[in-house]
Formats: C-alpha cells, sequence, structure tokens
C-alpha cells in the first residue's frame, strides 16, 4: 500500500505515520517528491485491514492500494522517476548513458587500451567482466579478484566509473571493494539469494532481463533488491530466447516503452547480447535511444578477432567511435525535438 502525505504535512506527523506503520509488522519504504511525500508500506497482507487506519493520522491526504505484484518498483509508489548517479553520470536523468568495453577483463594490457578507447570515444561508464558465468565449464571463466584489480587500475587511469558483474552471493562484498555498478548477469536474474544480496550492498545494481523471462517478472527480481534495501536498480533489456535464429537473441525493443510505463526504474538495453553480431549492434544502439531507453551497453575491444569471449559482437575502436558520433548527433535532436513540441 502506498500512504500519500499531504504537502502541508510535517515532518514530525511522517515520523509518527512511519513508527505505526511499523509497528504493525511492515516495512517502511519513504520517497521524498518535490511536492509531497510518498510512504510505501510493504509486508504481509494479513495486515492490510488494519494498515488502511492509517488515514486517520494526521498528515495523510489518501492510500492507495498496489494491486501489482511488484510494489516498490512500481510506477505507483514514487513520484517521478529514479535518478541513480554514479560519480558524475546520472543515469535517467534525462541523457542517454553509454556503458561500454570488453566482455571479459584478459589482461592489463587489454584493459588499459579498452579503457582508452571507451574515453575517448566519449562512454560515460566502462564495463568489463571479472566473473565469466559461461554455458560450457571449459569457456573462459574470468580473473576473478585479479581481474577486478585491472578494472580498478583502468578506472584511475581513465577516470571512468566500472560495472562489473557478480556471480556469487560470496562474492559481493569483494565486488563491491572494487566496482562502482554491480551487474548481474541474464542467468541470475532469478537467484534469489544474490539478489538479497546486493539488495544489502550500498552501490546500484544493473540486472538484465533473462532470455525466457518476462517484464513481470524483470520486475519481481528488482522488488528482491528493492525490498532488501537497495533503491538503486537499473533496467537492461538484453535480448529473449526466440524461435529465430538468425540474430543471438531477439532484442524486445518494446519492452522499453513497457518498462517505462510500469516502473520509475532507468531503463537500458544491451544490443551487442541481443543481436550476437557487431553488424547489428549500431542500429540497434540507435534503436534504443529514439525509443526512449535511458542508455545502453555494448562491448568494444580492442582486438576482437582474439577476445577470449564474445569476440563476434563486439565493436572494434573505429565503429565505436562512428558509433558515438551518431548517437550524440540524435540525442541533440531528440533533445530540440522534445523542446519544440513541448
Amino acid at each position: 500500500m502506498i500512504i500519500v502525505m499531504k504537502r502541508s504535512a510535517t515532518d514530525q506527523q511522517i515520523d509518527a505515520v512511519v513508527q505505526w506503520i511499523e509497528s504493525l509488522g511492515y516495512k517502511v519504504h519513504l520517497s521524498r517528491g518535490t511536492e509531497r511525500t510518498i510512504i510505501g508500506a510493504v509486508g504481509d497482507q494479513r495486515g492490510k485491514e488494519n494498515l488502511r487506519l492509517v488515514e486517520s493520522l494526521p498528515g495523510v491526504e489518501k492510500t492507495v492500494p498496489i494491486l501489482k505484484p511488484y510494489k516498490l518498483a512500481s510506477r505507483e509508489s514514487k513520484e517521478g522517476n529514479t535518478v541513480i548517479r554514479v560519480k558524475d553520470v546520472q543515469i535517467g536523468g534525462g541523457t542517454f548513458v553509454v556503458m561500454a568495453g570488453p566482455c571479459a577483463v584478459e589482461s592489463d594490457e587489454q584493459m588499459m587500451e579498452s579503457a582508452y578507447v571507451v574515453k575517448k570515444g566519449g562512454a560515460d561508464i566502462l564495463r568489463g567482466g571479472a566473473f565469466k558465468p559461461r554455458t560450457s565449464p571449459y569457456s573462459f571463466q574470468g580473473m576473478e579478484e585479479e581481474g577486478l584489480k585491472l578494472l580498478k587500475r583502468a578506472r584511475e587511469k581513465s577516470g571512468l566509473p566500472i560495472i562489473t558483474e557478480v556471480v556469487n552471493p560470496a562474492d559481493v562484498d569483494l565486488v563491491e571493494e572494487y566496482a562502482d555498478v554491480f551487474q548481474i548477469g541474464a542467468r541470475n536474474i532469478q537467484n534469489f539469494a544474490l539478489l538479497k544480496e546486493v539488495g544489502r550492498a550500498k552501490k546500484p545494481v544493473l540486472i538484465k532481463r533473462g532470455m525466457m523471462t518476462t517484464i513481470e517478472e524483470l520486475l519481481m527480481s528488482a522488488e528482491y533488491i528493492l525490498s532488501s534495501g537497495n533503491s538503486e536498480v537499473i533496467l537492461c533489456e538484453r535480448g529473449i530466447r526466440t524461435f529465430e535464429t538468425a540474430t543471438r537473441n531477439t532484442l524486445d525493443i518494446s519492452a522499453v516503452p513497457v518498462l517505462k510505463e510500469l516502473t520509475h526504474l532507468p531503463v537500458i538495453v544491451d544490443p551487442s547480447h541481443a543481436s550476437g553480431n557487431w553488424k547489428y549492434v549500431r542500429p540497434l544502439a540507435k534503436c534504443a535511444l529514439a525509443v526512449g531507453a535511458d542508455g545502453i551497453m555494448i562491448e568494444v575491444h580492442p582486438d576482437p578477432e582474439k577476445a577470449f569471449s564474445d569476440g563476434k559482437q563486439s565493436l572494434k575502436p573505429e565503429k565505436f567511435y562512428e558509433l558515438m558520433e551518431e548517437l550524440r548527433l540524435m540525442e541533440k535532436f531528440i533533445m530540440k525535438e522534445t523542446v519544440v513540441v513541448q
């Protein structure tokens, strides 16, 4: 249930409502908007009849039941959109954010060169996998902590924040020491122990939609993180598995406007994993911008032919520079058109 406070509600009245809700055994999630405060009460449905009595407390304007199973991720639970700040980067704040870098951390030289290319191209966040969940047990599994150290060094040299995947609840504390943003990959979207653990962490979390995950299931996975205390969640559409074999997956570009309607959380697109082929990354990336995504995550490698993982879908530096130039031109045009329409 959502409790909407009056615009004139005092801090004392808000605190009293919070204490009363907690006395019923509910978790409280406070959202202070520019005009009013919204309080989310999440818990066992058995006490909902008593919870409705909150309307009689001073400062309360009304209560709004949330019928969707994802309570905190729903748009009703928060005034406006969630904006996540990663150092100087704002995700969901109206600019198109680009996360770029190699699929896997392979060596110091590879990460330094990748960081240079990503920075030169104008991307906002450097990506790279130190832990790699692979379909085959014989495939490269990542450099683990040594890879995290290389990512840290690349961050220090480039000044770019880093995002890297965590695959095991036991590794969350370790990854948090190095990463600016956690990534939960498609294979772990319903690893609920891992979702709860990053929910208790203090860093933003990007979760990728699973290959056979519905939009509602994606939002329910986000709910695990939100309900555990971490309000900084980014959703990522990265393609779903269909009958089509021309591409690695099928990019569900319609998921972007659907998610924008259902949730206040930022939404980005991963055209690299969706297509599985560098030739299609550029048009799909531009499509993500056109449809209203808050950004993209793409794979860039200085020498894709020698990549340990996903070289076929990685852009070479020259192609990456061309894409970034096209995106920035598109972004300026879209922003100009938006201003004119308004």
